[in-house]
């Protein structure tokens, strides 16, 4: 029997299910043909989706690229964020909501900019949640009682100055906004703050943050917005509807300084 000591040293970790591969064939999935508007194929809305085109070799590479290296991933993406968040559904078995979460994916997927230098995994999966949460929203009827319009008393949502036209104004919402979230980080990091403080300031960060994909939808109006913005609260802090609203007067003055100075 050897004397030699064992090595110490930390344990390899292992590959992430969505690693550097996974990211590399999103981007050759997306360069394989293009997307256009089908008029023939159309939503619940009457509005015309948009399809995969392009060449047989082309569908045949994207196919291959899906098989081998996106399939199980994305997979084991929506099956670990409605396990996580619990965003099971009343109507559907597992399988089945796990499968039609998956089609809407495939909706949204062609979505994603590789241009921007982003990971597609955080798109992807906030995609996910957030169809998750819509649905679960819908399905509960009790909902519309706790996510009230009154429960949303954050003026960072209720002030006139924030219903733009997006179409017209994105640029200026988003400068505004991401001014906003700027403000956040620096209390964060420069003030001491009580535990839920913390928690909320940082959960405001990355609503913030991901705004234009969180509250993306086609079907949903100014109203769930509002609802679907105190949901992630709760869901990302773990605090009540009371706590967060209390907490919220905190950051609330920082938004309200932001504004007068427009």
């Amino acid at each position: 029997m050897s004397d030699e000591p064992k090595k110490r040293g930390r344990k390899p970790k292992k590959e992430p299910y969505f690693g550097r591969e996974q990211e590399e064939a999103v981007v050759r999935f997306m360069s394989y043909g293009g997307t256009f508007l089908d008029p023939n194929v159309i939503d619940e809305n009457g509005k015309p989706l948009l399809r995969w085109t392009g060449t047989t070799e082309d569908e045949y590479l994207r196919d291959k690229v899906y098989r081998d290296s996106l399939r199980a991933p994305l997979n084991k993406m929506i099956e670990s964020i409605i396990r996580t968040y619990k965003l099971y559904s009343k109507s559907l078995e597992f399988d089945d909501l796990h499968t039609d979460t998956l089609s809407f994916l495939m909706l949204k997927f062609y979505k994603f900019k590789p241009s921007k230098g982003k990971k597609s995994y955080s798109y992807y999966g906030t995609v996910c949640k957030h169809y998750l949460l819509g649905k679960m929203m819908k399905e509960n009827k009790k909902m519309k009682t706790v996510l009230s319009y009154e429960d949303m008393s954050s003026k960072l949502e209720d002030d006139i100055r924030l219903s733009y036209d997006l179409e017209d104004s994105l640029d200026e919402l988003s400068k505004f906004i991401k001014t906003i979230s700027l403000s956040v980080q620096k209390e964060l990091k420069e003030r001491v703050l009580s535990e839920n403080e913390i928690r909320v300031g940082n959960a405001l960060v990355y609503i913030l943050d991901n705004w234009h994909t969180l509250f993306e939808s086609d079907i949903t109006g100014k109203k769930f917005n509002k609802n679907l913005f105190l949901l992630y609260m709760r869901e990302m802090t773990s605090l009540s509807t009371k706590d967060i609203r209390n907490t919220m007067k905190r950051y609330r003055v920082i938004y309200t300084m932001l504004k007068d100075k427009l």
